[in-house]
C-alpha cells in the first residue's frame, strides 16, 4: 500500500561529516545508490560524507552532490516502503533533488549536474568575487528597501521566511547592506562562510553554460507537482523545467512563496528528506500548524 506526503529536500549549508552513514548501514537501497554515485563520479564521495574532512567536504563542488546523494538515498529507502511524494519542493540545490523524487531527472545523472553546477558556481566566484549575509528579524519590505539604500550590487537571495532572509552580492556593497539593515533593527545581519554571490546578479557568467549543460541529459515529464524557487508557483508541466533551473542560479529563492503554495496542493504532513532540519523549521514560521519531520537520521523514520 502506498502512501503519499509532501517531501521538501534541503540545499548547500545543510551537509555534516557522518550524513547518510547509518543509512548505508542500514538500508541496502541506501548502498546501492552510495555505490553508484562512487562510479558515476569517479570518486568515492561516500567515503567524503561520511568520515571525510569538513571543510573538503563543504566546499561547493562536493558539497552539492554530497547533499544530494543523501535525499536520492532516502528517497530509495522511503519508496521501497511505498511512501512516495505528493507534491515536491527543494531549496536552491534541493530542486534537483525533489526533480528526482518527481521522477523528472534520473538519480545519476542529477548527480552528475549538480557536480557541474557546483564547479560553475565556484567559478563565477572566482571571476567576480562576491559573498553573502544573513539579515534575521525585519520583513520584507523593510530587507529590500536596506538593499535600495546600500546600492551597488547587492540583492535579497533567499526569502526563506516573513523574518529571515539573505542577500547577496559584491562584498563592499553587502557589508554596506548589513550596516543598514542593523541601523534599522535587524536582529541578526551576518556574512556568510560562501564562496560566491549566489543567486545574484554576479552568478551570470554561469547561467548560460549551466543551461547548456543542462540540454545533453534527458529528462521526462513530472510525476508530482514541483513548486519552483524562481516562481514560488507550481510550475504546470515539465516544459519549462530547465529554464527555471538555469536562471535560479542568478535569482531569488522565493522560499515563503513556494511554501505556501506548497500547503496549498498538500497540506498535510510532510517530510524534509536530507540533511538537517532547516526546512522543517522554516515552515513552522511560514505556515502555521504544518507538521514536518526530519528524516537527517534513521532514527526518525520509526515516527515518521
Amino acid at each position: 500500500m502506498n502512501t503519499a506526503v509532501g517531501m521538501l529536500f534541503p540545499g548547500q549549508g545543510s551537509q555534516f561529516v557522518g550524513m547518510g552513514k547509518d543509512y548505508y548501514d542500514a538500508f541496502p537501497e541506501a548502498r546501492d545508490v552510495y555505490r553508484a554515485a562512487n562510479d558515476a563520479l569517479g570518486f568515492d564521495i561516500a567515503e567524503l560524507s561520511f568520515s571525510g574532512d569538513m571543510e573538503e567536504l563543504t566546499k561547493t563542488k562536493n558539497a552539492q552532490p554530497a547533499i544530494l546523494l543523501h535525499s536520492i538515498a532516502v528517497l530509495a529507502v522511503l519508496d521501497a516502503r511505498g511512501v512516495k511524494p505528493a507534491v515536491v519542493a527543494g531549496h536552491s540545490l534541493g530542486e534537483f533533488s525533489a526533480l528526482v523524487a518527481a521522477g523528472f531527472f534520473r538519480p545519476m545523472d542529477a548527480l552528475r549536474i549538480v557536480r557541474r553546477r557546483g564547479e560553475l558556481m565556484y567559478d563565477a566566484g572566482v571571476k567576480r568575487p562576491g559573498t553573502m549575509a544573513a539579515i534575521i528579524g525585519l520583513d520584507e519590505a523593510a530587507v529590500e528597501a536596506c538593499v535600495r539604500e546600500a546600492g551597488g550590487v547587492v540583492v535579497v537571495a533567499n526569502y526563506n521566511s516573513p523574518a529571515q532572509f539573505a542577500i547577496s552580492g559584491d562584498v563592499d556593497a553587502v557589508e554596506r547592506a548589513c550596516e543598514v539593515c542593523k541601523a534599522r533593527g535587524a536582529k541578526r545581519a551576518l556574512k556568510l562562510p560562501v564562496s560566491g554571490a549566489f543567486h545574484s546578479p554576479l552568478m551570470e557568467p554561469a547561467v548560460d553554460e549551466f543551461r547548456g549543460f543542462l540540454g545533453g541529459f534527458s529528462a521526462s515529464e513530472l510525476r508530482v507537482p514541483w513548486v519552483a524557487n524562481v516562481t514560488g508557483d507550481v510550475v504546470p508541466d515539465g516544459s519549462r523545467v530547465l529554464d527555471l533551473l538555469a536562471l535560479q542560479l542568478k535569482s531569488a529563492v522565493q522560499w515563503t512563496r513556494s511554501m505556501r503554495a506548497f500547503v496549498g496542493v498538500h497540506g498535510g504532513a510532510s517530510y524534509e528528506v536530507g540533511p538537517g532540519a532547516v526546512l522543517a523549521g522554516l515552515m513552522k514560521r511560514i505556515v502555521d500548524g504544518s507538521e514536518v519531520a526530519s528524516l537527517s537520521s534513521t532514527a526518525a523514520l520509526p515516527a515518521a
